[in-house]
């Protein structure tokens, strides 16, 4: 069985890019992603927001890549923005690195990260069968 995203009768559809629960296999093998920020591979934070959120997610793919896991392996995403006018932009970027994947999620406006540069940072949770 692989991970199976549902949406309760009761409730209206999500009104994003979301499922409202993911069922998880008992045998699944359960990675957590830190939360990545807008930092690129080589150490430098770009000024621009789109940037910085494409490059948490390039942070985030890197860390499931490493365990041997995908994008359709994500079952829960927390995404935290420090202004809410980059909303849109975000979820461009969400969209363009989710496809069709559905993980449950989270979104924050928060106040400030751990640097004032930081604009963005995402965390996840992967679970997969696959072995190997």
């Amino acid at each position: 069985m692989e991970n199976r995203a549902f949406y309760p009768e009761k409730m209206p559809l999500p009104l994003g890019l979301y499922a409202h629960g993911v069922e998880v296999p008992e045998d699944a093998k359960l990675t957590f992603v830190a939360g990545q920020i807008g930092m690129d591979f080589e150490g430098h934070v770009p000024n621009d927001f789109e940037s910085q959120a494409r490059n948490a997610w390039n942070n985030c793919l890197a860390v499931l890549e490493h365990n041997r896991l995908r994008i359709g392996d994500v079952v829960h995403v927390k995404h935290f923005l420090t202004d809410p006018d980059n909303l849109p932009i975000y979820n461009e970027v969400r969209a363009d690195f989710l496809g069709e994947s559905r993980p449950t999620s989270t979104l924050l406006i928060v106040s400030g990260l751990a640097d004032p540069n930081f604009l963005v940072e995402v965390e996840m949770i992967a679970a997969s069968t696959r072995r190997g």
